[in-house]
């Protein structure tokens, strides 16, 4: 095995990938209204936190991330792997004495912004590349150690006068990456890779101080995710496996973390793992025009409502932490032409087939398909053939409707994370509604969902397709 900086291909595939993972590595980096005295960003980084083991036998957080996955290597490739991670980066706040020393305060008002102690997020990456050969009986093991650190940095007034300065210090981490490999029974040459990520540190809490996450996080990985790219061959979706697959990536085993094929599309051959549930090759929206760390509202109001905080609320913002400055500068300065593009973007288009519009009487005036304003797109007649607490469907050949018990199995290619944590959980069929589109969709409560009776009430259930359920009695 050799530690070694990747080849020039293999880091301009990771680029690509990094954009997204940029994004998952700053999720939750800093909120809105992105000062540290807002109460949401005083509890930080919620995602991929591997904590010291000594700690984490006190709380509920972990110290790994186990990654499994299948890949058909070609003969002689290699696997790429970069552990990503932010190393939490301690700010104190000094103001300048008259005897030249520092005192250490909760806050130093400058011109332009308030600084304020904070915990910084540096990026730090781990790289291993190996012989996928290598991989297979035992593996091979990868241990890292970050030594603490701490430096220094001048505040200045508008005059240039030093009035204080910003204390950083990081604590030290060390860590290991295991990475395996197992050959698959059957006719096709596949391997299930397995790659651990874990916390060795040894430090543990003061005694007498207990359970103190604020006090741990300076010795753990936050946000942790990995890249894992191989030199020939291709990895397999996770979500869409071909079908001789499905077994095997079922079976496998994903604990804090999951994997999906990253990169550009139509490749195969780079996989992300990553704490925050994801699709298939993930990307950026081409309109963002920067990241604001905050995945709480869209892009667009929380432009607006950035743009709209006071001139002191920008300042404590810029002082709290340089990525939340250039939030600030980026709202300010946004051009209407790009907070335009914000509003709204159609993905895709799907063709509609059908009659020939010239042999159907559809209200259309002339050869260009225009309607005619009184002829609206839905006709709310139509809808008096249906009944959503008597109809029914037919799903596996057992009528299925009002009152029906079923068991969900949300479809991965159009569903999200919240479905996918419902599978195999049994459920009652409260309407069967039919859209304009000529679609059919159960609604449905969950058994044993307390707010259930809430659900009914209010008439919000949950709804999957016909084909997202099996059928666990035939109630016809």
């Amino acid at each position: 095995m050799t530690v070694t900086a990747f080849a020039p291909e293999t880091e301009e595939r990771f680029a690509v990938a990094r954009q997204v993972a940029d994004a998952v590595l700053f999720e939750g980096y800093v909120l809105y209204p992105y000062r540290a005295s807002a109460a949401k960003n005083r509890l930080r980084w919620q995602f991929g936190v591997l904590v010291p083991p000594g700690w984490g036998a006190e709380c509920e957080e972990h110290d790994f991330q186990h990654t499994e996955c299948l890949m058909e290597p070609k003969a002689g490739a290699t696997l790429s792997v970069e552990v990503r991670f932010l190393h939490a980066r301690r700010r104190t706040v000094q103001r300048v004495r008259p005897d030249g020393g520092f005192d250490t305060v909760t806050e130093l008002d400058l011109d332009d912004r308030v600084l304020v102690p904070w915990d910084e997020g540096f990026e730090e990456r781990v790289e291993v590349i190996a012989p996928v050969d290598e991989l297979l009986g035992d593996g091979v093991t990868h241990t890292f150690r970050l030594p603490a650190r701490e430096d220094t940095a001048p505040a200045l007034d508008a005059a240039g006068r030093t009035v204080g300065r910003l204390v950083r210090r990081c604590e030290e981490i060390s860590g290991t990456v295991r990475l395996s490999a197992r050959e698959l029974d059957g006719p096709y040459r596949a391997l299930r890779l397995t790659a651990v990520v874990e916390n060795t540190s040894d430090w543990t809490p003061p005694e007498g101080r207990g359970a103190d996450r604020d006090a741990a996080l300076p010795h753990s990985l936050v946000a942790t995710h990995l890249l894992m790219a191989l030199s020939a061959g291709s990895f397999l979706s996770m979500t869409d496996p071909p079908e001789w697959a499905k077994r095997a990536v079922a079976a496998c085993r994903n604990l804090h973390t999951w994997p999906v094929l990253a990169g550009e599309p139509g490749r195969s051959d780079l996989v992300l793992s990553s704490p925050i549930i994801l699709e298939d090759h993930p990307a950026i929206a081409p309109e963002s025009p920067g990241a604001l760390y905050d995945a709480t509202e869209i892009d667009e109001i929380l432009a607006l409502r950035t743009a709209a905080l006071t001139d002191e609320e920008k300042r404590e913002a810029r002082g709290t932490d340089e990525r939340a400055a250039a939030v600030i500068e980026l709202a300010d300065s946004m051009p209407a032409e790009v907070l335009e593009r914000l509003h709204g973007a159609v993905r895709s288009l799907r063709e509609v087939t059908g009659p020939d519009p010239a042999a159907v009487d559809l209200g259309f005036p002339d050869e260009f398909g225009v309607r005619r304003p009184d002829t609206p797109w839905w006709d709310p007649a139509s809808d008096t053939g249906f009944d959503p607490a008597r109809d029914r469907v037919v799903v596996d050949g057992r009528s299925v409707g009002k009152g029906s018990r079923v068991e969900l199995h949300p479809g991965l290619r159009r569903t999200d994370a919240q479905d996918i944590f419902l599978r195999g959980r049994t459920a009652k069929v409260e309407a069967v509604l039919h859209d304009v589109d000529g679609g059919v969709h159960l609604a449905v409560t969950v058994e044993g969902d307390p707010g259930a009776d809430i659900r009914r009430e209010q008439g919000r259930f949950l709804y999957f397709q016909p084909d997202e359920v099996t059928p666990l009695e035939d109630d016809a």
